[in-house]
């Protein structure tokens, strides 16, 4: 087989280069539009590049979005009621004073 490998075949798949020539005339532009656009649905028609997560990966990153969100909500509350406690000894404090 490795005898074989430098022949030139003349096959019948060789590529047909026998057809018209495209003229030089300038051709008529398509202006007909490929489908009908929706303009309220335009984020639906954001495209995401790259390969889409799958849907282990996907559960994971949801799941650390929610924790984070809950963790800042967490952290609001811890303020607030640090903000609120010191309001009421400043208060207490002077009463006494």
């Amino acid at each position: 087989m490795a005898k074989n490998r430098n022949k030139k075949r003349n096959d019948a798949a060789s590529m047909d280069i026998t057809e018209a020539p495209v003229s030089d005339l300038p051709q008529a532009m398509d202006t007909s539009e490929s489908g009908a656009h929706n303009p309220s649905g335009g984020a639906s028609s954001l495209k995401i590049k790259g390969r889409q997560m799958k849907r282990s990966k996907n559960a994971r990153k949801k799941k650390a979005i929610v924790r984070a969100i809950s963790k800042k909500e967490q952290a609001v509350e811890k303020t607030k009621k640090h903000e609120s406690k010191t309001l009421r000894t400043q208060s207490a404090k002077l009463l006494y004073d």
